[in-house]
């Protein structure tokens, strides 16, 4: 199945999807069928932070006719800021959509931790990962370190780098998080802090969104694929969803 990629948002996290999706194909021995579009950083989290959910679910209802016109058959958003309207954008999305809060709530439900200190932005952060997880309670970090977390964040995803300064600051919390607040595990609420994190070397447990959804993605893409009696294997040949009669962009 050829996958659609809202990326961008920011730079770094899709590359790490990118990356990712590279290697699973690979590993599978199977083709990569990947078309991703660029969506502005800048402008979904001044919506974030207006809550202008509309209005970026249409940005995102753009990019997605963009998708399909490429032949994507479903879409998904590289970015927690920019499930603040996954509703909204479901809604009126001409693809299907692989909804990052639905996957990694049903991946917590799977491994179990009840505790889960959460860095990210502001927003993801307050809300407790949007208020989604059935299973587990979300704990932000407290006073200064919210703040502190959500502006290195924010400067991360727009520079798609990370500063020594950044760097502690995010540990620092998460260490908090851990030893003061008796967290289980610490969930990366923002998908750029692939650059900041990794779970073979963390001290912690991590529960690494953006790994979870960009496997998420293989699965659904993989699971499209067609077998035949000699061993060889072809895309899904399921159409996109139609998008005649939508406005166009």
């Amino acid at each position: 199945m050829h996958i659609g990629i809202i990326g961008g948002i920011g730079p770094a996290a899709t590359d790490f999807y990118y990356r990712r999706l590279i290697r699973t194909f690979a590993r599978e021995k199977a083709s990569l069928d990947l078309t991703i579009v660029h969506a502005d950083t800048p402008t979904l989290l001044d919506n974030q932070a207006r809550n202008n959910a509309a209005q970026q679910a249409d940005i995102f209802a753009q990019l997605s006719h963009r998708l399909a016109g490429a032949g994507a058959n479903f879409v998904a958003v590289t970015s927690i800021a920019g499930h603040f309207c996954r509703k909204e954008f479901a809604a009126i999305s001409p693809l299907p959509v692989v909804d990052m809060i639905d996957v990694v709530d049903r991946a917590i439900a799977d491994r179990g931790p009840k505790r889960i200190g959460i860095l990210g932005t502001r927003i993801v952060m307050a809300s407790r990962f949007y208020g989604a997880l059935t299973t587990a309670e979300v704990i932000p970090p407290d006073g200064a370190d919210l703040d502190s977390v959500h502006d290195a964040y924010v400067a991360v995803a727009v520079s798609g780098k990370v500063t020594e300064a950044q760097h502690r600051i995010f540990h620092t919390a998460a260490t908090r998080l851990i030893e003061e607040q008796q967290a289980d595990a610490i969930m990366l609420g923002g998908t750029d802090l692939a650059l900041v994190f990794d779970e073979h070397s963390s001290p912690f447990p991590l529960i690494d969104c953006a790994a979870i959804h960009s496997d998420a993605i293989a699965r659904r893409a993989l699971s499209g694929r067609r077998h035949h009696a000699d061993g060889t294997t072809t895309g899904n040949l399921e159409p996109t969803r139609s998008v005649t009669n939508q406005p166009a962009h």
